[in-house]
């Protein structure tokens, strides 16, 4: 690889994790490349993309986003997205489905964090899930109104035809 195909990986992710709300790292040691392309496919339905990289190149990456405190070695696969929650329930759901998947590092909003706050943020209801309580919550208010009305009428017909 030459230095300016390096210099383009490393601007790219630079970009990348700019924007990102999550940048997972996972051992990806053991499984088939079909299983990554399993991966790679819950990742895109989330908008969360997923890419093998040097260690040395997004070291460099990091560092340009001021991302700082993990030391990465070994085999890294790198899980990224806007949306935190989105980019750990995806690290979540592909690890359920293959044991030998391990998440190592996070940074979560800038932060370094390890594979127990990954397992959290996964945990926490997802941005539809959040829009849908709200909006029952908003509703709840009108509808036991409705309802109240409803027997009120129910009430005053019964009296009338009394």
């Amino acid at each position: 690889m030459t230095k300016t195909q390096k210099a383009a990986i490393i601007e790219n992710l630079t970009g990348e994790f700019k924007t990102a709300g999550a940048v997972v790292m996972c051992d990806y040691r053991g499984i088939s490349h079909l299983n990554l392309e399993g991966l790679r496919n819950i990742a895109r339905s989330k908008d969360v993309k997923v890419q093998v990289v040097k260690n040395s190149l997004a070291t460099v990456a990091l560092k340009n986003c001021d991302m700082s405190g993990i030391e990465i070695t070994d085999t890294n696969i790198f899980i990224w997205g806007e949306d935190s929650i989105a980019t750990a329930k995806t690290v979540a759901e592909f690890a359920k489905a293959n044991e030998t998947f391990v998440t190592r590092y996070a940074y979560i909003d800038g932060e370094a964090t390890d594979a127990a706050t990954v397992t959290a943020f996964s945990k926490l209801p997802g941005r539809e899930e959040l829009l849908g309580m709200l909006a029952a919550t908003w509703i709840a208010p009108v509808r036991n109104f409705t309802v109240g009305l409803d027997a009120l009428r129910i009430k005053k017909e019964e009296e009338a035809a009394a």
